[in-house]
């Protein structure tokens, strides 16, 4: 990476570094109360993986002794500052309205510039669909003449689909931005080996491409079940159960689902748990359907409720257009869930066809229905898909994911070192 050479006298990195995390979306303030979020902040930027994944590394990396800063954008909540675990500050910046949500940037600059929490070892950048955080990266490296580190969790140069004037503009632009920042980076961290392919065919060294996907918490999972606000999800709902859990998103596409639901010939319950600017698509597709009686709308819920939502149900869809990889596979892998999902992007990592869930052409809403068929009226291969999920789960706690980063930390300071002693 281009930038000055050299760093602060009297700073040791033999330790643990001090990293400086930014990323656009993160955990929603609750006030330490669980469930505890505004409504608003559900629509404003519908929760999902991206902030359950930068948040539980966060709460890892805490707990392995790491000290961070997060600077992230502010949702529905107070701008601020407040404290995650036992060392870790998240910086909440920016105005909750969602067409100008990349001006956090700009409000960041003060935190992400300054010195006030102490020397910083290593900025690691996290960049999902917005143009903001690697240009703020790449400054904040610079500002602090330390390592870069990225983590992808959708490239808009190689993951990123559809017609939209938005999709083509972040597609060009944002490409753009994301190939000069990766070739620049000390070290990139991928999801999915087809995207580290890509990233390498984009001339970034192999040496400085990891892949380290994202993954589930096995303390949230662990005996949940029966977390309080999971079981009025489902309490009414008839079995056997289809689910989605996730942003209501273009990306996401549960309008196909919905749709797709309506061609079956299984008798069927479907729940939809989550929120997001798709709302009113899916709400329309439900109300349109032919089992509309049998499709449940649920709303968003905490993340701390999903492990008993994910409990509760037999199958789980996720019918995405595009898709870096989906957390909410893993998530389900860790429940014993079998799922049925888009043969896209990275879904085909996580999920192996016809060992683990059932995958199907994105979009194709025949198709669906007919793997839903399937699965519904087999209990024998919703068993076995399950059993093989509950198999390949524990290659996805987060602990251990954790670590990994925290080798890529270790690798990109001693090379620093290295640099310095030179």
């Amino acid at each position: 990476m281009s930038r000055p050479v050299g760093r602060p006298v009297g700073r040791s990195i033999d330790t643990a570094p001090h990293v400086l995390r930014l990323c656009s979306v993160f955990e929603p303030e609750t006030g330490g109360r669980p469930g505890a979020l505004d409504g608003r902040a559900a629509r404003f930027d519908p929760i999902g993986g991206m902030q359950n994944h930068t948040a539980t590394l966060t709460r890892c990396l805490d707990a392995q002794g790491h000290r961070q800063t997060v600077v992230t954008s502010r949702l529905a909540a107070p701008a601020g500052a407040t404290r995650l675990g036992s060392s870790a500050v998240v910086h909440r910046t920016g105005l909750p309205i969602a067409r100008l949500r990349q001006l956090w940037a700009l409000a960041a600059l003060p935190v992400v510039l300054g010195r006030r929490s102490g020397p910083v070892d290593v900025v690691h950048a996290h960049q999902g669909e917005d143009l903001a955080t690697l240009p703020l990266a790449r400054l904040a490296a610079r500002r602090h003449r330390c390592p870069l580190v990225v983590t992808l969790h959708c490239s808009v140069g190689h993951t990123l689909s559809g017609g939209s004037p938005r999709a083509r503009l972040l597609r060009a632009v944002g490409g753009w931005v994301e190939r000069r920042t990766l070739r620049r980076a000390d070290a990139v961290v991928v999801l999915t080996e087809r995207t580290a392919a890509a990233v390498r065919a984009d001339g970034v060294p192999a040496e400085r491409v990891h892949t380290v996907p994202s993954g589930f918490d096995p303390a949230l999972f662990a005996g949940r079940a029966g977390t309080p606000g999971a079981a009025d999800v489902l309490a009414a709902v008839d079995r056997p159960r289809i689910g989605y859990v996730g942003r209501l998103a273009p990306q996401k596409r549960p309008d196909v689902l919905v749709e797709a639901f309506g061609l079956m010939r299984e008798r069927a319950e479907l729940v939809v748990v989550g929120d997001g600017p798709d709302r009113a698509l899916v709400e329309r597709a439900a109300a349109a359907s032919p089992a509309r009686g049998r499709i449940t709308l649920r709303g968003f819920v905490a993340h701390d409720a999903v492990p008993g939502v994910l409990a509760s149900l037999d199958v789980l869809v996720l019918p995405s257009a595009y898709e870096e990889m989906g957390s909410v596979l893993t998530e389900a892998m860790a429940a014993g869930l079998p799922v049925v999902a888009s043969d896209v992007g990275g879904i085909p990592t996580v999920v192996d066809d016809g060992v683990t869930g059932l995958l199907v052409p994105p979009l194709d809403r025949p198709a669906l229905a007919a793997a839903l068929d399937r699965v519904v009226g087999d209990p024998e291969l919703r068993a076995r898909l399950a059993a093989g999920a509950r198999e390949r789960a524990g290659d996805y706690a987060w602990p251990r994911l954790a670590a990994r980063v925290a080798e890529v930390y270790a690798r990109v300071c001693g090379q620093v070192r290295e640099s310095v002693a030179a």
